[in-house]
């Protein structure tokens, strides 16, 4: 198997991992995938070694944790430009991701959160001053996640 392909023992890894990163031990993984322990270690660090895992990270609720405003910003940016404004977009406080879009004539989508509309206007701000032009705004409610099924070990006999 090359490097950059993902076998059915990776999918699987993802998806565990997706699932519960920090409860699912490699023990469990192996249980699942009928591999060792340490054949789950070494794809694990393989595929954070290539940048498939990209890290692990919290999935918090920010209205619960004291910042009720989510604030998806729709912005233009000029199409050579906006690759390379990701870093300094995720550098404003407030902003907790960025999103390139490929299609449409928003081609980013930066998410915000804060305490009240005084945490959010200055992202607004400094995104003009980064040369973004904010199109739309849009207040969420609320935002779930799943892990993704095509890597669901259950569903890879329904997939093509």
């Amino acid at each position: 198997m090359s490097d950059d392909e993902i076998d059915d023992v990776d999918s699987a890894i993802l998806y565990a991992l997706q699932e519960d990163a920090r409860n699912m031990s490699s023990g469990d993984i192996a249980e699942r995938t009928g591999t060792s322990d340490s054949t789950v270690r070494k794809r694990i660090q393989r595929l954070e070694s290539e940048g498939i895992i990209k890290g692990y990270s919290a999935d918090v609720d920010y209205q619960r944790s004291g910042y009720p405003l989510r604030m998806l910003l729709f912005c233009t940016a000029s199409i050579p430009e906006r690759g390379e404004l990701l870093p300094d977009i995720m550098e404003i406080e407030g902003v907790v991701s960025v999103q390139e879009l490929v299609t449409g004539e928003q081609n980013l989508l930066v998410t915000a959160v804060g305490e009240s509309d005084e945490d959010i206007t200055p992202v607004a701000q400094a995104l003009l001053d980064l040369g973004v032009t904010v199109a739309d705004e849009v207040l969420v409610r609320s935002h779930e996640m799943k892990p993704f099924s095509n890597f669901d070990p259950e569903q890879a006999g329904t997939r093509d």
